[in-house]
């Protein structure tokens, strides 16, 4: 019996010698090509529209070979420190001997990966000394290593944490603010010497139930049965991760699509005009975006499926029931750290004061350890991209890991 995923590959099978020919057609007829010509930047257009109607399932190259450090061009190494079957704690390594306060990035396990944080990371830096949560593509994952859940991904912050040592900070994006809240918690209870000095928790769903979005309904609409039987499918016999349940990326960027889909389509037409009229800087900088934005990750099902129930149906930790391996987590007992909360003014996925719930969570956290900062004008990419996040986000959390290194 041919599964969701079955079907989405054959059609993506079949449509690559179409793409492909697109691909080169468009070449020829536009700029560069044997054949180019303004009256033909119309075909060409055209066909480079066929030919990017196609997703990816590779990790894009974060593509940060330097950094300027002061006045200093400083050479960068991606340089892996620890790696498991599900994730690769990477550090952006500088070429220099100045020491700059250690921050681990914790990245979202969605259907993107986590060169989606690409941005945020270039802006840390220059004053940082940068690691990230580095998610692999369940479909790329034998089924030999195991299922992941929300547990796995929280044993995994703990664990890159001590990795990296003791007086490091963090800073969780959107998903796995959660999970971040559950580590820090676990820590403080076992007095973990590598608790974080600082935590920011970007536009994440700490509290879903405070002024629901979509995003949240669509959470809620379905018992989680629905969601197993509807959206699990098993990863094709061809790729590593044969017969392994997953959320497939597809349908996740499908779901995401179809909140904005006009949007989207103006940006494809925008695109098409732009290299008709020899704009080509600006058609460029609309297929990056959506080179990065159509590429792909598969979800471990039994992470998809905890997450939407735990943290979206349940509101476990909100409500002060959710447990690691049995163990029940309190947020309350989390008091050797400073907690930054960051949302966006105009955020349609996680809105405005589900995350600065964490603090209230954090009951036994003092007043002055704690700090929220509200965007003006950010949706929920702009918090930790763009011009608003490196303009006005960035120099709050810098300000903060300062004071607290």
């Amino acid at each position: 019996m041919m599964t969701t995923y079955d079907f989405y590959q054959a059609w993506a099978d079949l449509g690559t010698p179409v793409r492909a020919m697109a691909g080169w057609s468009a070449w020829s007829l536009g700029r560069g090509g044997p054949l180019g010509g303004n009256w033909l930047q119309g075909m060409a257009a055209g066909y480079e529209l066929v030919a990017r109607m196609k997703l990816t399932h590779k990790r894009p190259a974060y593509g940060i070979s330097s950094v300027t450090v002061g006045t200093e061009a400083v050479p960068v190494l991606e340089e892996c420190l620890h790696r498991t079957a599900f994730g690769t704690l990477l550090h952006f390594k500088k070429e220099h001997s100045q020491s700059q306060p250690r921050v681990l990035l914790v990245a979202p396990l969605s259907g993107h990966f986590s060169t989606l944080l690409r941005d945020t990371i270039r802006t840390l830096l220059p004053e940082h000394d940068v690691f990230i949560t580095d998610w692999h593509n369940a479909r790329e994952v034998s089924v030999l290593h195991g299922a992941f859940g929300l547990d796995d991904f929280i044993e995994h912050i703990i664990r890159f944490l001590g990795i990296i040592g003791p007086g490091a900070h963090a800073i969780a994006v959107c998903q796995p603010g959660p999970a971040m809240l559950a580590a820090l918690a676990l820590m403080a209870q076992s007095r973990d010497p590598a608790m974080p000095r600082s935590v920011t928790i970007m536009a994440a769903p700490i509290d879903a139930r405070i002024s629901p979005t979509a995003v949240n309904g669509a959470a809620t609409s379905y018992p989680i049965e629905w969601f197993e039987r509807n959206l699990v499918s098993t990863v094709p016999y061809r790729f590593p991760g044969a017969f392994r349940r997953v959320y497939p990326g597809f349908l996740q960027l499908a779901a995401f699509m179809s909140m904005n889909l006009q949007r989207h389509v103006k940006a494809h037409v925008d695109l098409a005009e732009h290299r008709v009229n020899g704009r080509h800087t600006r058609a460029q900088d609309i297929a990056d975006f959506y080179d990065e934005y159509f590429a792909v990750m598969d979800l471990p099902a039994e992470f998809y499926l905890q997450t939407v129930r735990s943290v979206f149906q349940e509101h476990a930790l909100a409500r002060g029931e959710l447990k690691w391996r049995g163990r029940l987590i309190d947020p309350g007992s989390i008091e050797d750290t400073t907690l930054l909360t960051v949302e966006g003014e105009r955020d349609d996925i996680c809105s405005v004061g589900q995350t600065a719930a964490a603090h209230d969570l954090c009951r036994n956290l003092a007043r002055s350890r704690k700090r929220h900062h509200l965007q003006a004008g950010a949706g929920h990419y702009g918090v930790f991209s763009g011009a608003r996040w490196r303009q006005h986000v960035y120099p709050v959390v810098r300000d903060l890991i300062t004071a607290n290194d």
